[in-house]
């Protein structure tokens, strides 16, 4: 544990008084079996969730992670994902497979953020670590079926990997 580990309170539309604390130094320590190609930051700049995820009014992020973020005002719009097209599933979808964890109730990427920042919930981690790494059948699928740097070759597959913080850019 990190002393002096930051205490994060979020208090938005959909956590009110939740806490955690960040006992892993921001961008590392993470666990062996998952590494992610993209930082939140990253993923946030080219253009994930038809810009509509996180609050960035909230103050639970660095406003750095913001900055360039392609970011929508009121609804997802596909022309802000890195390669133009939707890749989600409604969040009703989530609820029904059961995806969401009370602590995360955005789903993954949230999770993601909170892990990246140093959060650490032990069983939760592996459950979203083993979600991860089963998006990986779509990078075999466009190693199969794509020419090497051809970005226009199954732009949804590439985007939801995108949204998984694989670099489908560099398959």
């Amino acid at each position: 544990m990190m002393a002096d580990a930051p205490i994060v309170i979020v208090n938005d539309s959909m956590q009110t008084g939740y806490r955690y604390d960040c006992v892993a130094p921001e961008g590392q320590d993470f666990h062996p079996d998952f590494t992610p190609g993209l930082t939140p930051q990253q993923m946030l700049e080219l253009g994930v969730f038809g810009g509509l995820y996180l609050e960035p009014s909230s103050g639970e992020f660095p406003a750095s992670w913001f900055a360039k973020a392609k970011l929508a005002k009121a609804e997802s719009r596909a022309s802000l994902n890195f390669f133009g097209v939707s890749a989600s599933q409604p969040r009703s979808v989530w609820l029904e497979k059961g995806w969401i964890h009370p602590d995360d109730p955005l789903g993954w990427f949230q999770w993601y953020c909170r892990y990246y920042r140093g959060r650490r919930l032990p069983v939760e981690d592996a459950r979203q670590i083993g979600r991860w790494k089963a998006i990986r059948r779509h990078v075999k699928q466009i190693q199969r079926n794509c020419e090497p740097g051809n970005l226009m070759c199954r732009p949804r597959q590439r985007q939801a990997l995108l949204h998984w913080a694989y670099d489908s850019r560099l398959i």
